[in-house]
């Protein structure tokens, strides 16, 4: 992690209608980092991270992503990061091999880069095998592992992670933080937005979303000694018995 900054976001705010998704947002993230997005479900962490990946505009507040405006420099910002959904972004219709492929030629990488890329990825994974299984045969974990592989494949400086570790087991939710941890140790920023609050405990630092809001941010030792607790669910806790206080 270094003291560059590659992701700032000052007074993010999506409205849709009278409703307030994401409320004057403001953060930063630096170069390496694993920084963490939490709250729960309806917090309004998809909505920030769709804005700051250029698929979503504003209604107010500026964030730039790998120097490029979010409101005006969208498709730059999408050439610039990977992401990857909850629904993992594969084609159930094609091998491994085929989406490593697709993606590869969506990025405009060179052909060889991309048998080269190939090769040694599905190395790294224990997938040699699986060069030409359908995709839709793979075990959920699997599936998980090869799209962030995917979401990586073209070397991007930043990667969106949208609620990555959904519905997986905890020794694979494990085995999925081990590729994180390697993709940050090579350089990429990680931003990753998730509703288990022991994910938290991964990150070099974590944002807590309630109700729109960033209500905490920071490392998990300080939020932990913030609010008197002994992991981040009791962090968590805590902001969510003062939000319905109204504190």
């Amino acid at each position: 992690m270094t003291d560059e900054i590659v992701i700032k976001a000052e007074g993010l705010t999506k409205k849709f209608g009278n409703f307030t998704a994401t409320d004057h947002v403001t953060f930063e993230v630096r170069k390496g980092e694993i920084f963490g997005f939490l709250g729960a479900n309806g917090a309004g962490k998809t909505t920030a991270m769709r804005m700051l990946c250029g698929l979503s505009q504003p209604s107010d507040g500026t964030a730039t992503v790998a120097g490029y405006d979010v409101a005006t420099e969208y498709e730059q910002v999408k050439r610039h990061i990977g992401y990857m959904s909850q629904k993992f972004s594969l084609y159930d219709d094609l091998t491994v091999e085929e989406n490593l492929v697709l993606f590869g030629g969506i990025y405009s990488m060179p052909r060889k880069k991309v048998r080269d890329k190939i090769t040694e990825l599905l190395q790294e994974l224990g997938f040699e095998a699986e060069r030409k299984t359908m995709v839709k045969s793979l075990p959920l974990g699997w599936k998980q592992k090869l799209a962030f592989s995917l979401a990586i494949f073209h070397e991007p400086s930043i990667v969106f992670l949208d609620e990555p570790t959904g519905g997986v087991d905890p020794v694979t939710r494990r085995q999925f933080w081990e590729l994180i941890y390697r993709a940050a140790d090579n350089g990429i920023t990680v931003f990753v937005t998730t509703h288990y609050m022991d994910e938290a405990e991964y990150c070099d630092r974590v944002s807590i979303m309630v109700d729109g809001r960033i209500d905490a941010l920071g490392s998990p030792a300080q939020l932990k000694r913030q609010f008197h607790g002994n992991s981040m669910y009791d962090v968590f806790y805590a902001l969510a018995r003062t939000a319905k206080r109204g504190d």
